[in-house]
C-alpha cells in the first residue's frame, strides 16, 4: 500500500464516526414522523394551543395552588383509582363504560385499530411536551411528590389527550355509550390533577388537542377504512 492510499484510508476512518452521526441525524426525523393516520406536523399543536402559564407568573401560582387544593381534598378511593392509571392509558379503561363485549382479545381488529390511534396521539403529545418543557407540579413543589414519578414534561397532559382521543373514537364505535365513554376520559384526565401529576391547564389543553387530533385523522381515508372495519367487527359481535 503506497503512502497516498494509507493517507486516504486514515482520513476515512477518522471521519467515519462523523459520517455515521450525520446519517443518523438525517434518518431519525424520517422515523419520528412515521405515523399511522396523521401527517407529520399535524395537528400543529403550537398554533392550536396557548402556551402554558409562564414560570413565576400569578397564573402559574394559582394553577399550582389548585393542584395542591385538589390533591389535599381528594378522597382515598379517588387517589387509588388515579394511581391505578399512573403507568399510562389503556383502551380497556373504557370497558366499564362500554360493557363486556369490549375485552382483550374479543375484538382483535378494533383493538389493533385503537392501538394505532393511540400511538399517533402519543407521538403528538410527546412532541408538544418537549416543545413547551413545562415542569410538572411535583418538580416545582417537591411536597407533592409520591410514588414513581415521570421524567417527562407536563403540558399538555398525555393521559388527558390520549384518553380523550380514544374516547372520541370509541364514542363513534359505540354511540349508545357515548356519554359514559366521554365521562370516563374526563375522569382519567382529572385523576392526574388529583395525584399532582398535572396542572388543570394541562388537562384542559389535552382535551382541546385530542379533538384536533381526531379532526386530522378523519381526513385520512385509511383511518376511515379502518374505522369501518372496526364497526363491522363490533356489529358482528353484538348480533
Amino acid at each position: 500500500m503506497n503512502l497516498k492510499t494509507q493517507a486516504l484510508n486514515s482520513r476515512f476512518f477518522r471521519s467515519f464516526p462523523q459520517i455515521l452521526f450525520s446519517l443518523a441525524v438525517a434518518i431519525a426525523p424520517l422515523h419520528a414522523q412515521a405515523n399511522n393516520y396523521l401527517h407529520a406536523g399535524k395537528p400543529d399543536f403550537a398554533a392550536l394551543l396557548a402556551p402554558p402559564p409562564s414560570p413565576g407568573s400569578a397564573e402559574q401560582k394559582y394553577d399550582l395552588a389548585e393542584v395542591v387544593s385538589v390533591h389535599q381534598d381528594c378522597p382515598s378511593n379517588e387517589i387509588a383509582a388515579a394511581m391505578s392509571q399512573d403507568n399510562g392509558v389503556s383502551i380497556f379503561y373504557f370497558t366499564p363504560a362500554i360493557g363486556n363485549v369490549f375485552q382483550p382479545g374479543k375484538l382483535p381488529v378494533t383493538e389493533a385499530f385503537l392501538q394505532r390511534v393511540h400511538e399517533d396521539a402519543e407521538t403528538v403529545v410527546d412532541d408538544a411536551k418537549n416543545y413547551w418543557k413545562r415542569p410538572r407540579p411535583y418538580v416545582i413543589d417537591p411536597g407533592l411528590a409520591s410514588g414513581k414519578l415521570a421524567k417527562s414534561f407536563s403540558y399538555p397532559s398525555g393521559h388527558s389527550t390520549e384518553s380523550m382521543v380514544l374516547a372520541l373514537v370509541l364514542a363513534d364505535l359505540f354511540p349508545d355509550r357515548q356519554n359514559a365513554i366521554i365521562a370516563t376520559a374526563r375522569d382519567i384526565g382529572w385523576h392526574r390533577v388529583e395525584i399532582a401529576r398535572h396542572y388543570p391547564t394541562d388537562i384542559y389543553a389535552g382535551r382541546v388537542l385530542a379533538q384536533a387530533i381526531i379532526r386530522e385523522m378523519k381526513r385520512n381515508p385509511i383511518f376511515q377504512k379502518d374505522l369501518a372495519k372496526a364497526k363491522a367487527e363490533i356489529n358482528a359481535a353484538q348480533k
